[in-house]
């Protein structure tokens, strides 16, 4: 089996994506996928990711992206995780992710990183690590008009996305 084997196995669960931490810990050095993607069998998406060439592009890459871009211990985070469910008619400028520690990397202009150390919440939505629907729109209260808050919260409870606890409590509080 060959390294660029290896990386197709791991990479096709992931949206395409390999990293050179996720390599690593395969024993495939940071050389490796330079050498691979200079030959045309990777493409650099940003600072330690890669993409396969062969993947079939799907709506919710970007935001598999730009976690990948944030790194260990990201997910999407607020608005990003209602406009990813297509919820409350939300479409920010940029994917916000959210993540415990602070993020010194360039990224490129439609990823934006922000510390949220409250959350210790994170679940995974189509293999995408990502705030609960339910967190998401408390943490969007002030900022997205009440009305699609409310629809929001409908429209995740009847998509499964929030419990009925969840959806109760999230009421009292919006109404």
């Amino acid at each position: 089996m060959t390294y660029y084997d290896e990386i197709f196995e791991e990479a096709a669960d992931n949206y395409g994506l390999i990293t050179t931490a996720k390599a690593r810990q395969m024993g495939i050095g940071k050389q490796e996928l330079s050498k691979l993607s200079a030959r045309g069998k990777l493409t650099h998406v940003g600072r330690g990711v890669y993409r396969i060439k062969h993947y079939v592009p799907t709506p919710l890459d970007v935001y598999a992206d730009a976690v990948a871009l944030v790194g260990d211990g990201s997910f999407i985070a607020d608005e990003s995780v209602l406009a990813l469910h297509g919820l409350a008619s939300v479409n920010p400028e940029s994917v916000l992710v959210g993540t415990p520690k602070r993020v010194r990397r360039q990224l490129p202009g439609y990823v934006e990183a922000v510390q949220i150390h409250e959350n210790d919440r994170v679940t995974a939505y189509c293999g995408v690590p990502s705030m609960p629907v339910a967190d998401a729109i408390r943490r969007c209260e002030g900022r997205v008009m009440p009305e699609r808050l409310l629809e929001a919260l409908r429209d995740g409870f009847d998509q499964g996305l929030i419990s009925r606890k969840e959806y109760r409590a999230l009421e009292k509080e919006l109404s």
